[in-house]
């Protein structure tokens, strides 16, 4: 309960500390058609999230994968300045990360990681960009972490030229059975 009461604050300093690099990071997003977001354990479906959002409104073909199966496939289309997005949290799933940022840096992708500060001396060097995350308890760093990722979409959108308040094809409310 601690944690979660410390999430309004700990947001707000993370959009403070991220929002212009993402930003910046939108105007390279914007010429990208494609991207994956990989993660283990429970950032997959933050990868998942991450991924959608780009698709729903940036309209760049985005896929999440676990990252352990990245190069069981998925890892064919990489190719130089191809977009590849880490969630890594703070679990197990740490050194087995770095293999999987290894990989797809061998294969030219422009690597962007949402990694957390204690870890962030382990995968600079491997990353492109880095966005320090806080310490927090890895069940509830999704909440946190899924913020700078929806930015990403939001400022990427925004530089292609679209509203990200009106994505096409997608209704706001389900009008059919």
């Amino acid at each position: 309960m601690d944690s979660l009461n410390k999430v309004p604050g700990i947001l707000q300093n993370v959009i403070t500390r991220t929002e212009g690099r993402i930003k910046a990071l939108s105007e390279y997003m914007k010429s990208r058609n494609n991207a994956y977001y990989l993660g283990r354990g429970i950032g997959v479906p933050l990868s998942m999230e991450g991924a959608l959002k780009l698709k729903e409104i940036a309209y760049i073909h985005a896929e999440a994968y676990p990252a352990g199966e990245s190069k069981h496939g998925p890892i064919a289309l990489v190719e130089e300045g191809y977009p590849v997005v880490f969630s890594i949290l703070d679990d197990d799933n740490v050194d087995a990360l770095l293999g999987n940022i290894m990989e797809m840096k061998a294969r030219d992708a422009y690597t962007i990681g949402f990694v957390p500060e204690k870890y962030v001396g382990k995968f600079r060097e491997l990353l492109n960009v880095t966005f320090e995350l806080p310490n927090i308890d890895y069940r509830i760093a999704p909440i946190i972490y899924v913020v700078p990722m929806q930015l990403l979409a939001y400022y990427t959108a925004v530089a292609r030229g679209y509203d990200p308040d009106k994505p096409r094809n997608l209704a706001k409310t389900v009008t059919v059975e």
